[in-house]
């Protein structure tokens, strides 16, 4: 064990994390996971959904996975074998996910859209990790149904509907007429994991979805207006944040992969906008209408996933932003507290395969909001829809996801160039960083092998003429030549396994108003993390006001250091 600071560790979170997704599992199903939770019912709920399956055992089977890959812990195995199972069950002949009819719920046996990304999400996360051949067989046998049953014109392709029936798609009336549903909800989504399949594998199939997809959002759907803005209109969604933005996180990665140029400069007008609808921390609106006060985690994971993206691909400017909403809306709507949760100290309330109300708030606990307000785990709002699920599987298993992001971007490169793009706690073969912010302006760099070049971002809030880079006895100062890289990164020439490079900087404190849903907060600022928001919320708030103090805290604890990066 060796000392770092007390600060933010995604890993730490990740693993938080999978005691809800560990919890969630219910034996009266057979591992079946409950998919929301009400906790201001007393007692506090735990309900089946539609999404248990699918959507659910993707999500949750790929948490597992990263969550494992970020903390080098596995003592949630168990869990992990059985979602898998199921995950694979789930599986028709066809090649297709489908739900199970359910005796208390109003769903039937269909091939949900949204269901098959998630499924596939997890098929590449899984087979990334272990190569298992039958897990390549389901995904090849997946992507093959979806190009079979995808609808082919001459200038696109399309589903239909936004579920699939044994007896193929509900209405030919609906194929004849070109009548494509939400094409962002059921196509656009799926193109991130397409993707990420082809890349693994070489599926044509999958690359090929890919294309046609694209070509369906940004030429033929309407889904986005010239400006970069989302269609409002009912019919799609009423410009659903998550649907949204989960196809813009595919498009982005499907620019990079292809070097299409033009079509980052859409990703970048569309997310643009979309950030000037989101707070700076972080929060989301739903939609553009009645969820338009709700968060969903699953949004805001969907745009540090652009932001990360779009980073790579040399638009620098997105790392602060990444790491603004990794500080603070993502880290800060996991529930680290249940002490105000009410729940029932025996199963005698619960209604057996529906609902259970037996300890629910330490079975969440590591949950991440599922409609969170501004300031408040919990939205309670009058307007809108008003109080409705604080906890979804599907945030649940997103927040994972949004932390692995966030942690596989932090230190990239190899022995030629190692690029630390954000400012925290973490672990890897050739660079240990020790981040001490928000309590001071400073980041230890310990170099575990000889690199070439090390480049450090340092925020523009820094003021660089101030900056310090102390090493091996001599201090540089910000102003000096030569100590920036034309990125505007600050270079590290040749550091040497066993150096210990200091850099040192002002840590200021400022105050911004952000509007969320037409409501206005003062939002207090140390650097990139809130330190305090007015109004507080009520019932759970995020942001009370934060101890800083003049050095930050040691801890014992060693960094994970993973046996291989995985390329995100």
């Amino acid at each position: 064990m060796t000392g770092i600071p007390a600060t933010l560790l995604l890993e730490e979170r990740a693993e938080l994390a999978m005691n809800a997704v560990v919890q969630l599992a219910d034996p009266d199903l057979d591992g079946i996971p409950f998919f929301m939770a009400d906790l201001l019912a007393e007692p506090a709920e735990l309900r089946h959904g539609d999404w248990d399956y699918g959507s659910s055992h993707g999500r949750l089977t790929d948490a597992c996975i990263l969550a494992r890959r970020m903390t080098g812990a596995d003592w949630w195995a168990a869990t992990e074998k059985a979602y898998k199972k199921t995950l694979l069950d789930l599986l028709g002949p066809d090649g297709l996910t489908w739900r199970r009819t359910h005796p208390r719920g109003h769903w039937e046996a269909t091939a949900g859209l949204i269901d098959q990304r998630a499924t596939l999400l997890a098929l590449t996360t899984w087979y990334q990790d272990d190569g298992d051949p039958a897990v390549a067989e389901a995904a090849d046998r997946q992507v093959a149904a979806l190009h079979r049953i995808a609808v082919k014109e001459r200038d696109v392709w399309y589903f239909p509907a936004s579920e699939y029936t044994r007896d193929g798609w509900p209405s030919a009336h609906a194929v004849q007429l070109h009548l494509a549903p939400d094409p962002a909800s059921f196509c656009g989504r799926l193109i991130m994991p397409l993707l990420r399949w082809h890349q693994l594998t070489g599926n044509a199939q999958a690359l090929e979805l890919c294309g046609w997809f694209t070509r369906l959002i940004t030429h033929h759907s309407g889904v986005f207006g010239e400006d970069g803005s989302f269609n409002s209109a009912l019919a799609y969604r009423s410009g659903h944040f998550h649907t949204r933005l989960g196809t813009l996180d595919g498009i982005a990665k499907y620019a990079l992969f292809t070097g299409d140029h033009a079509l980052t400069a859409f990703v970048r007008r569309a997310f643009d906008w979309a950030l000037g609808r989101c707070t700076a921390y972080g929060w989301t609106p739903g939609d553009l209408a009645g969820q338009r006060f709700e968060h969903e985690t699953c949004s805001l994971v969907d745009l540090i996933g652009i932001g990360t993206t779009l980073a790579r691909a040399g638009h620098h400017a997105y790392w602060p932003v990444v790491e603004r909403f990794l500080r603070n809306h993502l880290t800060a709507s996991q529930l680290t507290d249940v002490s105000w949760v009410r729940s029932a100290p025996d199963r005698s309330l619960d209604e057996p395969g529906w609902i259970t109300r037996y300890r629910v708030g330490e079975r969440v606990r590591g949950a991440f909001a599922g409609y969170g307000a501004p300031n408040d785990y919990v939205n309670d709002a009058v307007l809108g829809r008003g109080h409705t699920a604080d906890v979804q599987a599907c945030c649940i298993g997103s927040g994972v996801r949004g932390l692995f992001t966030g942690w596989a971007a932090a230190v990239t490169g190899d022995a030629r160039l190692v690029r630390v793009n954000l400012l925290l706690n973490r672990g890897s073969a050739h660079v240990d960083v020790h981040s001490h912010l928000p309590h001071e302006g400073r980041v230890d760099l310990h170099v575990r092998a000889d690199c070439g070049e090390v480049r450090m971002r340092v925020p523009e809030w820094a003021g660089y003429a101030r900056l310090r880079v102390e090493r091996a006895g001599h201090t540089a100062h910000g102003a000096e030549p030569g100590l920036w890289a034309p990125d505007g990164m600050l270079r590290l020439a040749a550091p040497r396994a066993g150096e210990l490079i200091t850099v040192t900087f002002p840590l200021p404190e400022r105050v911004t108003e952000e509007t969320a849903a037409g409501r206005a907060y003062e939002v207090r600022w140390r650097g990139d993390d809130v330190i305090g928001i007015e109004p507080e919320g009520r019932t759970r708030p995020m942001y009370t006001a934060r101890t800083i103090e003049p050095q930050a805290k040691l801890r014992e604890h060693t960094l994970h250091v993973p046996d291989q990066e995985w390329s995100w």
